[in-house]
């Protein structure tokens, strides 16, 4: 008699701390995800001084430009919200992208060495960037889930698991492409 009682205690106990364990793996994946993503972001933050000041030599005319794009960084550095961030980046991402479009206008901004190996960095960066997203929004998913699925929804809310933002794509991002002969 004692022994079942005792296990009528233990096997919803033992549940609570499996549920509970991991529900903390997966906070802290997402955590490392973001970590992942922060990472790149400030060596992306890191190169367009750079490019910035390769490029401003060149085409010293640009001053608005390079304004923009230095708002931009600052902002993106200072703001932890992945859904705003995700908006600040994709308009950086865009600003830096006229920016190196700005070597077809100066040819000896093309030809510079200083100039194309920041290039080659910054698209080395985005591609990290891209599985770094990836990553973040498949361990945000997995978190979201793990909270509000029942029953572990009763440990999450028990212990204050709260779901994690998702890391957004731009408006321009999220159309699926159309097809040639479709209307």
């Amino acid at each position: 008699m004692f022994y079942g009682f005792a296990a009528l205690l233990l096997i919803p106990l033992g549940w609570g701390l499996w549920v509970f364990n991991r529900l903390v793996r997966l906070r802290n994946r997402v955590r490392a995800a973001w970590s992942d993503i922060d990472v790149q972001l400030t060596r992306r933050h890191d190169l367009i001084p750079m490019l910035v000041e390769a490029v401003r030599g060149y085409a010293a005319h640009e001053q608005t430009l390079f304004a923009a794009v230095a708002a931009l960084r600052t902002r993106a550095i200072e703001t932890r919200s992945p859904a705003e961030l995700a908006t600040l980046e994709a308009a950086l991402e865009q600003s830096v992208g006229r920016l190196i479009l700005l070597d077809e206008a100066y040819p000896d901004l093309k030809a510079s060495e200083n100039f194309l190996r920041l290039q080659r960095d910054l698209v080395d960066v985005e591609e990290h960037l891209q599985y770094a997203r990836r990553f973040y929004n498949g361990a945000v998913r997995e978190l979201n889930d793990g909270i509000q699925k029942v029953p572990d929804l009763l440990i999450a809310r028990l212990f204050g698991f709260a779901s994690a933002e998702f890391y957004l794509a731009r408006e321009s991002e999220r159309a699926a492409p159309r097809l040639e002969g479709e209307t």
